[in-house]
């Protein structure tokens, strides 16, 4: 979308001013849903969201997807949070400051309680930080705390020091300090992120993995979970103890795991969802016509790629991997298989992180034919041909729409490589646990970024990353991104991140296929909806229902 370059440009720059502005104490409140003057509220402040997926988990220390993270969002807070813009606000810190952009002292809000009355303290932070890069975690996002460079994390998460050793402490009941092994100036925006939620001790002592069930949780956000029917729904409802509670309008969220964008669409059209999870393409124009009042159409800042499964033969050999890249046409895929106003990729950080300024590769410069032709020749190098054809299976996860660009991916592959592909559809977490353990040859993936900065996209395939499923593996590319961190300014570290992104096209880690945008139908009664939060974070404290 043309409008996301420039405002995510502006937020970017907000972000970093208002990290300064917090550290002197000039901001002093925040506040829930914003509902205009003279607005009339529906009766009933009941929403129900279409939700992508059967969540794997809701414990936000081993959360990795998207579905999950919808939902945790209501269920937890974290330091900081993001406003419907995607601009940073005070959480249950309600400030922050740092000399250095090394030491960070967060001081917490003394009326921040657990769903069952107890109060937030530091020390819930510093157990959460620590439970994320203990081993027995074993979460798979254990990586974040490394990205984020918070002292000792890597060596903890290898299990070569105590978790007593991560950079974290409280210094009081309210007050927080995290030590980082570097500066680094953005990592205030990295606080929001789901992984960096607290937890309560107490009650994960006592129920252990059942503590997420609904007769256990705990919780310190905006809502509390009440019900969890698996495959069919959960729901949530205000958690009288959040510290916002008197704020919020939104009184009950249902989460519905429809898999089926057309399942969705339905349903939203029948009058029995608030809003869905994603579009189906080929709906997509014919909703924009019949329904303009319901279709919204925001930036998303994600990629969507195809994940080679470096360490198995033959997608070990890089010949291989940039031939079925190269003959991915990009452009049909973007016009007539999704066509909601995506951009090809030809690089894996969304064209418009803030602070970026892509250069592009020079197979993004050649036409479509042109690509082709390179592929049969690197794909006859690496002894495929006629007489010896590849053939692998492609897998995604459970979605129309996935399946479609994966029909479209393979005919595209067949025509000009004679490649057999055969492909496998998986449910959310077995798709994901097919990913982890490597039991796969090629898969569809996408990446969201966790943060507006483009090391949110390119340290999932540093080579230790916990997320790097594909076991993409570059002392090139990794020797970059360390590199990018001690860079001084933006400038700089764009320059370096290009670098990064030249080593993957050269070695074609991954294929990146398409930059999202997000296509929903809302409820237009539906106030407080983000359209300009490019992360998509919708908090449904920020929602509430006009009266029709």
């Amino acid at each position: 979308m043309n409008v996301l370059k420039p405002s995510l440009k502006h937020n970017y720059i907000n972000r970093l001013m208002l990290s300064s502005l917090v550290g002197l104490g000039l901001i002093t409140s925040v506040q829930a849903a914003k509902v205009p003057e003279g607005t009339k509220l529906a009766e009933v402040q009941e929403i129900v969201r279409g939700n992508g997926a059967e969540p794997a988990t809701l414990d936000p220390h081993k959360n990795e997807g998207v579905p999950e993270s919808n939902i945790l969002r209501d269920l937890y807070e974290g330091l900081t949070t993001t406003d419907e813009n995607g601009q940073i606000r005070p959480a249950v810190a309600e400030s922050w400051e740092s000399k250095d952009n090394q030491v960070y002292t967060f001081k917490l809000r003394k009326d921040a309680k657990w769903s069952n009355g107890d109060p937030v303290t530091a020390n819930d932070f510093v157990y959460g930080f620590q439970r994320v890069v203990d081993p027995k975690t074993a979460s798979p996002y254990a990586s974040f705390m490394e990205l984020a460079h918070i002292t000792n994390a890597a060596a903890i998460t290898k299990g070569e020091k105590p978790v007593t050793d991560l950079g974290v402490k409280a210094l009081d009941d309210h007050t927080l300090e995290v030590t980082l092994d570097t500066p680094l100036p953005y990592f205030i925006i990295m606080t929001a992120h789901t992984t960096m939620y607290p937890a309560n001790k107490a009650v994960i002592d006592k129920f252990g993995d059942k503590w997420t069930a609904p007769e256990n949780f705990v919780g310190n956000g905006a809502y509390k979970l009440s019900t969890w029917v698996v495959n069919e729904k959960i729901e949530a409802v205000r958690n009288e103890h959040y510290w916002d509670n008197a704020n919020s309008v939104i009184n009950k969220v249902t989460y519905l795991p429809i898999e089926s964008q057309v399942t969705d669409m339905n349903r939203f059209l029948a009058g029995e969802v608030t809003y869905i999870y994603e579009m189906p393409n080929e709906h997509f124009k014919r909703l924009q016509k019949e329904h303009p009042e319901s279709v919204k159409v925001t930036p998303y800042l994600c990629s969507y790629y195809y994940e080679f499964n470096n360490k198995k033969p033959p997608f070990d050999n890089a010949k291989v991997r940039q031939a079925l890249s190269y003959a991915i046409n990009r452009d049909v895929l973007v016009d007539s298989v999704v066509g909601k106003g995506e951009k090809a990729a030809y690089i894996f950080t969304h064209q418009n992180t803030a602070g970026f300024q892509p250069e592009l590769p020079e197979y993004s410069k050649f036409t479509q034919s042109e690509r082709d032709e390179k592929a049969k020749a690197l794909l006859a190098e690496a002894g495929f041909g006629p007489d010896k054809p590849l053939s692998f299976t492609l897998l995604y996860n459970t979605s129309e729409n996935h399946k479609k660009i994966a029909l479209a991916v393979a005919a595209m592959w067949k025509k000009a490589l004679g490649v057999d592909v055969k492909l496998e559809n998986q449910e959310w977490k077995t798709f994901l646990d097919t990913r982890r353990n490597g039991n796969y040859d090629v898969a569809r993936a996408g990446w969201c970024g966790d943060y507006n900065e483009p090391s949110t996209f390119l340290s999932t395939l540093e080579s230790t990353n916990s997320t790097n499923y594909g076991k993409y593996n570059s002392a090139e590319f990794d020797q970059f991104l360390a590199d990018a961190v001690k860079a001084p300014t933006v400038e700089e570290r764009n320059t370096i991140y290009n670098k990064a992104e030249a080593v993957l096209a050269k070695d074609m880690g991954i294929a990146p296929v398409y930059h999202y945008v997000n296509a929903r139908l809302v409820k237009p009664n539906l106030g407080g909806y983000p359209i300009n939060n490019a992360e998509d974070k919708i908090y449904a404290k920020d929602l509430y229902l006009i009266a029709e």
